[in-house]
C-alpha cells in the first residue's frame, strides 16, 4: 500500500480579516474532500488572514497512481481560482510488508 500526502501553504492576498479566510479555506477543503473523497484538513496558519495551510492524504496500490492524484488534487486547487499555493510539500511512502508475489502482505 502507498500513502501520499501533501501540504499546501495557500497564499489569500485579497482577504483582510480571519472570517474571510476561513470561507476561502472551508470552500477548497469542502469541494475537494466531495470530488475526490480524500481526507483534508486545514493544518497551520490558523491566526494569519492572508495565509493557510492544508493538507490531504491519499491511498492506493501503486505509487504512480497516488501521485497522479495528489498532482490532481493540487491542480483542482490551483483551478479554484480561491487561493495562490505559495509552497507545496508532497511525499510518498510505502505501508505494510509487501511478499514477493506482490499480492499478500505479512502482518495484519
Amino acid at each position: 500500500m502507498f500513502v501520499g500526502i501533501c501540504r499546501l501553504s495557500l497564499i489569500i492576498p485579497e482577504n483582510a480579516t480571519l472570517k474571510g479566510k476561513r470561507s476561502v479555506v472551508r470552500r477548497l477543503i469542502d469541494r475537494t474532500r466531495t470530488k475526490f473523497n480524500v481526507a483534508v484538513a486545514e493544518v497551520g496558519a490558523n491566526d494569519d488572514p492572508r495565509q493557510g495551510v492544508i493538507g490531504f492524504a491519499v491511498i492506493g496500490n501503486e505509487s504512480g497512481f497516488v501521485d497522479e492524484m495528489m498532482a490532481t488534487i493540487v491542480s483542482f486547487i490551483e483551478g479554484m481560482g480561491l487561493a495562490f499555493i505559495g509552497r507545496r510539500e508532497t511525499e510518498v511512502t510505502t505501508y505494510g510488508d509487501e511478499l514477493y508475489d506482490g499480492v499478500r502482505y505479512k502482518g495484519r
